[in-house]
């Protein structure tokens, strides 16, 4: 059986520094699950900023996106993977502007829905690093969980890993144990679903899922109204 393989996205422009340092205990805990591991360093290339053709035509977005710059390569990379860790350093309470931009040009892939049916990154696990010298660490790595799984990435447990204050790194066990946990558990999760291909489903029956709903919830609102308005009559908020 083919080996889970794992991209590690270092978002930081240190290729030295305290995000790298986790990321590479997370690669080991990718490797001790049976996984294998490719290391990226974005500031080793060159990643313009999305230019919002989505908003002209939604059409107009797309894998490989049409900006000329080196975020195709990296893509390319995406699709032949089965998980991504990203790693960050936390950048008044969110990501690195080199990661900002990356997370946007991966538009192009989740918009692939539009175009295939499911997004390029369905089902593809990610977990998630980030270090800063003070706080901010929980609102970057929420916003990257959220951003990820509404492109269609899938998230294990014990996912995210941080450190939030000027000590080194290393001398934070609960970060180390959290780092190598983030790669052990996505080549785990990877293993487990790799049979699933589709996640998203777009053929569905809008109108009988709206009138589905507005029938139940007016069924509900017959039986608790009455002694809701009771309630506010009561109190004078409305007439007798």
């Amino acid at each position: 059986m083919k080996k889970p393989r794992v991209i590690l996205i270092n978002g930081s422009p240190r290729k030295y520094g305290e995000v790298y340092k986790l990321l590479k205990i997370s690669e080991k805990g990718i490797l001790d699950a049976g996984g294998e591991a490719v290391l990226v360093h974005l500031v080793d290339y060159e990643i313009k900023p999305c230019i919002g053709c989505v908003s002209d035509n939604i059409k107009i977005c797309r894998f490989p996106c049409i900006i000329e710059d080196d975020f195709n390569k990296i893509g390319e990379l995406i699709i032949n993977s089965d998980g991504i860790v990203f790693g960050t350093p936390v950048y008044w309470y969110s990501v690195s502007g080199i990661l900002k931009n990356f997370i946007d040009r991966l538009t192009s892939m989740e918009n692939m829905i539009y175009h295939i049916g499911h997004s390029l990154l369905d089902g593809k696990v990610v977990g998630f690093i980030a270090t800063g010298n003070d706080s901010g660490s929980i609102m970057t790595l929420a916003h990257l969980m959220i951003t990820l799984n509404s492109m269609g990435a899938s998230i294990p447990p014990w996912a995210i890993a941080y450190h939030n204050n000027g000590e080194e790194v290393l001398e934070d066990n609960q970060a180390v144990s959290d780092a190598y946990n983030v790669g052990y558990n996505i080549v785990k999760l990877v293993k487990e679903i790799k049979r699933v291909r589709e996640w998203y489903k777009v053929d569905i029956d809008m109108a009988s899922l709206k009138q589905l709903a507005r029938e139940v919830a007016a069924e509900e609102k017959d039986k608790q109204y009455p002694s809701r308005r009771k309630l506010y009559r009561d109190h004078g908020f409305i007439e007798q």
